[in-house]
């Protein structure tokens, strides 16, 4: 059996610290504080089927979604983990309308934070994967004082880290803070996340396709076809794909980083944004994604070149191997066709 150096994730973020004279440490407490919220997040979603936790609260989100006890408890867990470290001005959440502000006394940090609490919720009563996500930036407001929209409404090149949890047949915390990407599965004897994928690599070019097929007759034209070029039979191209889509977006994009894919949730004539929020999942998977050699647009501009104009904007989103995410582009901006290669 190979050595494996025995590298918690409170280690690694310290360590990868050190190589940076200029890092105040506070960076490496606001995700080990991150870490905590998920480990007791992960620890209720474990127990789920033993608990009254599942089930609906009778209420529904911003976006019209009914929102499931489970939800409201990652959300308010996330926030009381996080608004007293003193390491962030201000928080968004995907669960909240407005900004969460921090505490008067503890909003002195030069740092940002915004959260999907429980990517996938619908799936918790049938005990499918589900996820965190999150993102952090920089203040850009000046002051000490609340942090504002401003702070919020960066761009995801932005972003000085990004990262997932996946709660699963094991919970995994990957992240990156700009050098990389670093997988970290939690040891439930121990309570400690330990490194398990060290320095992930998305493959250039995959053999999975995820996207959810029922709403093809919505689609515009050009994603058609390149659904149908993936399925078409071509030894040289490596085609035809399989299809696999869980529904819980993290759980799909964590696959397809580490066996290589597409992962699709475009606009359509229902939804001619899009569905998946920019500033709490497209942003923070997208900066993951780039990190491991991937690639992230909305078919036609990269994803963290686009500005955001309100915190819970929607957006089209094609993310994973270079490859097949620059082909799916072709498709959608009418360049290719299906009698090309």
């Amino acid at each position: 059996m190979p050595h494996r150096r025995f590298m918690t994730l409170e280690r690694h973020i310290i360590e990868s610290e050190r190589r940076h004279p200029q890092a105040t440490g506070e960076l490496s407490a606001l995700l080990s504080d991150l870490a905590l919220a998920a480990k007791i997040v992960s620890l209720e979603v474990n127990k789920a089927g033993l608990v009254d936790i599942l089930g609906f609260t009778g209420d529904t989100n911003i976006h019209g979604e009914r929102v499931k006890k489970l939800d409201i408890f990652a959300h308010e867990i996330l926030i009381r983990a996080m608004d007293h470290g003193g390491h962030l001005c201000v928080m968004a959440s995907e669960e909240e309308e407005q900004l969460i502000h921090i505490p008067a006394h503890k909003r002195i940090g030069k740092y940002v934070l915004l959260f999907d609490p429980l990517d996938g919720s619908s799936n918790i009563d049938v005990n499918v994967s589900i996820g965190t996500i999150f993102s952090i930036y920089k203040r850009k407001s000046s002051g000490d004082g609340a942090g504002r929209l401003e702070d919020c409404l960066q761009k995801g090149s932005e972003q000085v880290a990004a990262g997932y949890i996946v709660y699963g047949s094991s919970t995994i915390l990957v992240y990156t803070t700009g050098n990389g990407v670093y997988g970290f599965t939690l040891d439930p004897s121990v309570g400690e996340f330990l490194l398990s994928h060290d320095n992930i690599r998305i493959p250039t070019k995959g053999k999975i396709y995820s996207t959810n097929e029922g709403n093809y007759l919505y689609w515009e034209e050009g994603l058609k076809k390149y659904i149908k070029y993936l399925q078409q039979h071509d030894k040289e191209t490596g085609r035809p794909y399989t299809g696999r889509y869980i529904g819980s977006f993290v759980a799909d994009f964590h696959r397809n980083l580490i066996y290589g894919g597409i992962f699709i949730y475009p606009k359509d004539n229902r939804n001619p944004s899009g569905k998946l929020r920019l500033m709490y999942e497209c942003n923070p998977l997208a900066f993951i994604c780039e990190q491991a050699g991937g690639k992230a647009s909305d078919g036609h501009t990269r994803m963290l070149d686009i500005q955001p104009k309100e915190l819970h904007q929607r957006i089209p989103l094609f993310i994973g191997s270079l490859h097949d995410v620059r082909i799916a582009e072709e498709f959608v901006q009418g360049q290719r066709d299906l009698d090309t290669k």
